[in-house]
């Protein structure tokens, strides 16, 4: 598969987009190339100049029409491009013969995508998803990679090397699939079994387009975290959990995730699944949203499908407008937060407006929680040094030998309490809600 370089050597890149009116007009197509260009610097390449391609039907052989082709010739070899990327997916043989002719390096969206994860891969489990999305994506593409070894003559002995090495390239990338997904449900199961304990904690899920500003919240709500942000896209791969204090035993486990992307390759969500567990099990989202940015709405449409591609259909989800700083039309300001009244706009960069929104995350953790009152003896440590370090104790009454505590706890608590309630025997325990 051809990759980009990692290292500080920068290549020189050309875009090239499809535009089929009306279904995808000429600016959207714009758009969709300027969000490559983003992608290809990212990944190290600077690009040079830009292609759109107006056609109805895609060309079998080349995806542009021939006479595009001929025109991007002279181009590539006059200013030594080294890659030429692709918006749209192209076949294996679009790709070969692209490059035969272009006579450089030919990519596509996805191919730049995966090459990106594997620049930002840090995490053993990040580095195995990476690798089983990019295998995954060269098997089809692996036909015609030894021709060069194939003998031309006819007769005894034609059938040369290169068809074997095929055949046995391709059972080998089979083979380290197959270890990798098993391996990846091993990391999964140990995953499930270390966050166990979390289960009686709520738990919220940052997502967001990528480059919306999820780390640099992170940060701000997590001061430990130290979660890595840039002005990159996929700047985080490797989700970070945290905890984020609301106020006396009231607190949340807040999990940073991965990036979403338009057109985000399939491989990748599927190889991702593991990773995003987090989102799949939280009590509810943040959404951020980079309010800054021109097709924000667009973005949150995309965020919204890879979720539901996820499995993932929640009710508690916060939308948070980032980056209110970077936005200079206050009017335009005004009428968004008239479109999305229960939105909460912050500038996660410069602080602003984040006590709102812990006091807003907090209002949605207290719906999960409950007010009880238990009688027992002042003996009992145990139970009462556990009400004391994990819920809030609103009122402490002592009835000669006895102790009355009221407080609220977190539903997810409930049933621990219910055990302890239960080995100590107490006097009365009210479960009537608040």
């Amino acid at each position: 598969m051809n990759t980009l370089p990692s290292d500080n050597k920068r290549e020189k890149a050309v875009l090239v987009g499809l535009c089929s009116q009306p279904e995808t007009p000429r600016a959207l197509v714009e758009e969709y190339l300027a969000e490559l260009a983003f992608l290809a610097d990212t990944a190290g390449a600077d690009v040079i100049e830009s292609y759109i391609q107006e056609k109805k039907i895609r060309d079998p052989a080349y995806c542009i029409g021939k006479g595009k082709v001929d025109e991007l010739i002279p181009f590539v070899k006059e200013h030594e491009v080294d890659l030429v990327i692709f918006d749209d997916d192209l076949t294996p043989g679009q790709a070969r013969n692209l490059e035969r002719a272009l006579e450089c390096k030919v990519i596509d969206r996805t191919g730049l995508i995966l090459q990106i994860f594997a620049i930002r891969a840090q995490s053993a489990q990040a580095r195995m998803q990476v690798e089983l999305a990019q295998l995954e994506y060269m098997l089809p593409r692996l036909s015609g990679a030894w021709t060069h070894l194939s003998k031309q003559k006819g007769g005894i002995g034609s059938k040369g090397p290169g068809e074997t090495q095929i055949e046995t390239d391709r059972r080998l990338v089979r083979n380290r699939i197959s270890l990798l997904k098993k391996k990846l449900r091993e990391v999964s199961l140990q995953h499930n079994t270390q966050t166990r304990g979390r289960q009686t904690v709520p738990r919220v899920a940052l997502v967001g387009y990528t480059n919306a500003g999820k780390s640099t919240l992170m940060n701000i709500l997590c001061p430990e975290a130290e979660a890595f942000a840039e002005n990159r896209l996929f700047a985080t791969l490797d989700t970070k959990t945290r905890r984020l204090e609301l106020s006396i035993n009231k607190l949340v486990l807040l999990s940073d995730t991965v990036g979403f992307i338009r057109k985000l390759p399939h491989h990748l969500v599927e190889s991702f699944k593991s990773t995003l567990d987090e989102v799949l099990q939280a009590d509810f989202l943040l959404h951020v949203i980079d309010i800054s940015h021109p097709g924000f709405e667009d973005q949150m449409q995309v965020v919204r499908e890879t979720l539901k591609e996820l499995g993932v259909d929640h009710e508690n989800f916060i939308e948070v407008f980032n980056k209110i700083d970077a936005l200079e039309d206050q009017e335009l300001l005004k009428s968004i937060r008239a479109k999305y009244p229960d939105a909460v706009f912050i500038s996660a960069a410069r602080g602003v407006n984040i006590p709102v929104l812990k006091e807003i995350i907090g209002k949605y953790v207290a719906r999960d929680y409950k007010e009880r009152k238990i009688l027992t003896h002042v003996s009992n440590y145990k139970l009462i040094g556990y009400l004391y370090e994990n819920t809030e104790v609103i009122e402490k009454r002592y009835l000669d030998e006895d102790v009355e505590l009221t407080f609220r706890v977190h539903k997810n608590r409930i049933k621990h309490i219910d055990a302890l309630v239960g080995a100590s025997e107490p006097l009365q325990y009210d479960t009537t809600d608040s």
